[in-house]
């Protein structure tokens, strides 16, 4: 059921699909874009599926820190293939147009590896609060089945509010299909609409408050808390804790930024900018995180490092023997 508002203007068609103006002209540079993504991505998959299948395969890793980092790899595999397949075919068109439904089907999962994400390193934030200021009572508050079901309420959650935010989006009608990005966004295809959004927008801001803002206090809360125990506690204890706290706060940082740029871009006009910068910060907020967290957590983490490097080394001699 569409929503009638007098602010709705009589020019509108129905939209079928969407036209991403993004894209420039590469010219006969289109192939080396094209192998350089695939490249990278061919390395997220690799290094994001190799952690994932250590921490799986490995009784020893079955600890709360490194089960929420498997979700973590898991939803980096997810978030890039809503974007890199999609990003490989367009870069070797010259006609960027999307169906409705894939537009929608893309928007769905982005929003989901924005959320997901945010959620994890908020449980991540306080799963190293619960380590640092109360570890006599680690094993009880972070259990194996309490942080099982944590993860597992942030999928649920971010997938039913997903559901509703594309459900109000695709429902509906448009006065034009112009999008002035690389993939689909949400955002640009409400402002398209024929009448006022404004219910639309308060579902926005709520949702994007719930997905950032809320995780953002606990995870600032929670290092609070842990600097003020560090502070009072001995070199020892502080390095420690650091040791442990730092490639949590390198990711959570990133990530931010990242996601600082989106959203002014989906939010403002930044059209003052040069085309390929917009477009290398949009990319920016699906390529961090991908490459920066195997990266950060398989050379700082010592089990994960010494389990990783012992995997290659087989590997490696398996196959100079068979050689």
């Amino acid at each position: 059921m569409q929503v009638q508002s007098p602010f709705r203007r009589h020019n509108s068609t129905p939209v079928s699909s969407f036209v991403l103006t993004a894209y420039f002209n590469l010219g006969s540079l289109r192939w080396l874009f094209f192998w350089a993504l695939l490249l990278l991505y061919l390395l997220m998959i690799f290094s994001n599926v190799l952690l994932v299948c250590v921490i799986a395969l490995n009784r020893s890793l079955h600890k709360p820190m490194y089960m929420f980092l498997c979700s973590l790899f898991i939803n980096e595999l997810y978030g890039s293939a809503a974007l890199f397949p999609f990003l490989l075919v367009h870069i070797l068109r010259d006609v960027h147009t999307v169906p409705a439904p894939l537009c929608f089907i893309q928007i769905y999962f982005i929003h989901g590896y924005a959320t997901v994400e945010f959620l994890i390193l908020a449980g991540m934030s306080y799963d190293r609060y619960v380590a640092i200021c109360h570890p006599l009572h680690y094993r009880t508050r972070m259990s194996q089945s309490k942080t099982a079901a944590l993860i597992f309420l942030a999928w649920i959650y971010v997938l039913l509010l997903n559901g509703v935010t594309i459900g109000l989006s695709s429902s509906l009608e448009l006065c034009g299909n112009v999008i002035n990005k690389v993939y689909c966004g949400n955002y640009p295809i409400v402002r398209l609409a024929c009448y006022d959004t404004t219910i639309i927008n308060i579902v926005g801001i709520v949702g994007t408050f719930n997905a950032i803002v809320y995780p953002f206090i606990v995870i600032f809360v929670t290092y609070l808390r842990i600097l003020k125990v560090c502070w009072g506690g001995e070199r020892r204890t502080r390095q420690k804790a650091l040791n442990t706290c730092a490639p949590h706060l390198a990711s959570l940082m990133n990530f931010a930024v990242a996601a600082f740029f989106e959203v002014l871009q989906s939010r403002f006009d930044m059209s003052r900018l040069p085309n390929m910068l917009r477009v290398f910060l949009s990319l920016y907020f699906f390529l961090c995180q991908p490459l920066f967290n195997p990266l950060i957590y398989g050379l700082v983490l010592t089990d994960i490092r010494l389990i990783c490097r012992g995997l290659l080394l087989r590997v490696f001699r398996r196959g100079k023997s068979d050689s």
